[in-house]
């Protein structure tokens, strides 16, 4: 027999929250996030994975606050944007966002191809 009941479990008692306010957790779980976290930040320096967490097409702006959510700290955007525009694996689009309440800005695109290109070479995202 199917019904619409649940089985009690903790878990519905999940809510999403910053990192930096995730409560005591069961078990080991504070452990494991804190190393998923640790993880997550060497791999977004040694790897282009800020671009999986975002549209095909994005702006500068959104890649720029993936960056400094994963990574806990605010970036200086000319920087930023040099640095990450050098790099080469970014393809200007001739589009700009929609329905912004701010000026809309240019939109881009991960330029696979050109990233692998370069994936021989060793180098290292530092903003």
């Amino acid at each position: 027999m199917i019904t619409n009941q649940l089985p009690p479990l903790f878990a519905r008692k999940a809510f999403w929250c910053p990192i930096s306010e995730v409560p005591a957790l069961a078990f080991d779980h504070n452990k494991i996030l804190d190393q998923a976290l640790i993880s997550l930040k060497t791999k977004l320096r040694i790897q282009p994975i800020g671009f999986e967490l975002l549209p095909d097409k994005f702006s500068l702006g959104q890649l720029q606050k993936v960056y400094e959510t994963i990574l806990g700290t605010s970036l200086d955007k000319r920087n930023f944007r040099r640095k990450i525009l050098n790099k080469g694996f970014l393809k200007p689009l001739q589009e700009k966002q929609k329905g912004v309440p701010h000026k809309r800005a240019r939109l881009f695109e991960f330029d696979k191809e050109a990233y692998d290109k370069l994936k021989s070479e060793q180098f290292y995202f530092e903003f």
